[in-house]
């Protein structure tokens, strides 16, 4: 149905995540989602379950997506103006971005913004959400525009969120060593064919990392990629393992890890770091301390709602 003549303008916002199992059972087909459809090995299988079983039965993902959006909705309607209502889509599990977008059309917004929950963009991740909506709506037969948010990874507020967590957690140190701790920035590795792809995520992850170097002035910092895949083909790196062995044999004793891929908690933070990094990290003899992810906190509503309101001014101009 059109929109009445003088009513209020009504926008469907579609928050999307990756997404994870919500259950130690749903392990085995969320795997399969993530993997196309192809079998997982057992044994690879029974290692993912053991993850999530050491990080609370579950992925974390969804709680605090749904509480972002129920955040962002009151935060954006208070603005006064169009109304917003926020949706969450996940890529490999329920509710799957096509659910979502079957939910949000039966309130018959006037249009949609997609809005992945990741600062840097690249074909393989933040792409390959848009295919997802893309195929919605032809599944839906959907005619809604539809717009989105590709990339926030200079934002000056999420640089800030960031800065300041870094600060937060590097007060912690004793004082005498503080100022020499390095900062070693982390993003989810990708494989190494994006940059024969032309594809911009390596650019942006550097792009959000010199911003936060740059407020951070004096600090050493590092960076490598994380989490690789299993695939067999190149990935991109350096890999935060070999970085931390290099700041071992420097003769480091501290490191503070700063996720700057990532918004929030998942099994990439929860047990990639915080259980197997900080164990090789004591291993070579570091003292390995991790900021925390922005979550849902005041400061990510705050970084959205203004990544919002710009791409709705980029939309009129």
């Amino acid at each position: 149905m059109g929109r009445m003549a003088g009513s209020q303008e009504s926008v469907a916002l579609l928050l999307m995540a990756m997404g994870g199992p919500d259950c130690l059972d749903n392990v085995e087909p969320y795997l399969k989602d993530v993997r196309s459809g192809r079998p997982t090995p057992p044994e690879l299988v029974e290692e993912i379950r053991a993850r999530y079983r050491a990080t609370g039965g579950k992925s974390p993902v969804l709680d605090i997506t749904r509480t972002v959006a129920a955040a962002l909705e009151d935060r954006l309607n208070s603005l006064g103006g169009t109304r917003y209502r926020c949706y969450v889509g996940l890529r490999h599990w329920h509710p799957y971005i096509r659910e979502a977008y079957a939910a949000l059309l039966k309130d018959e917004p006037d249009r949609v913004i997609g809005l992945c929950m990741a600062p840097q963009y690249s074909s393989l991740s933040i792409g390959a959400y848009m295919k997802k909506v893309e195929d919605a709506r032809v599944e839906l037969g959907s005619v809604l525009p539809v717009s989105y948010v590709t990339s926030w990874h200079r934002h000056p507020l999420l640089i800030a969120a960031i800065v300041e967590n870094i600060r937060r957690v590097l007060a912690q140190f004793p004082e005498d060593v503080r100022a020499t701790v390095p900062v070693l920035f982390t993003a989810h590795s990708l494989p190494e064919r994006v940059v024969a792809m032309g594809d911009p995520y390596p650019q942006e992850v550097a792009g959000t990392v010199q911003a936060v170097t740059r407020e951070l002035g004096n600090q050493p910092t590092r960076f490598a990629y994380q989490s690789q895949g299993r695939s067999g083909e190149p990935w991109l790196g350096p890999a935060v393992e070999g970085m931390v062995d290099e700041l071992a044999r420097e003769g480091q004793r501290d490191v503070l890890i700063a996720p700057i891929g990532f918004i929030c908690d998942h099994v990439e933070t929860l047990f990639d770091i915080d259980i197997e990094l900080k164990q090789l990290a004591r291993d070579k003899g570091l003292h390995l301390e991790r900021i925390p992810m922005l979550n849902a906190s005041a400061p990510l509503i705050d970084i959205l709602a203004s990544v919002v309101e710009a791409h709705e001014s980029s939309l009129v101009q």
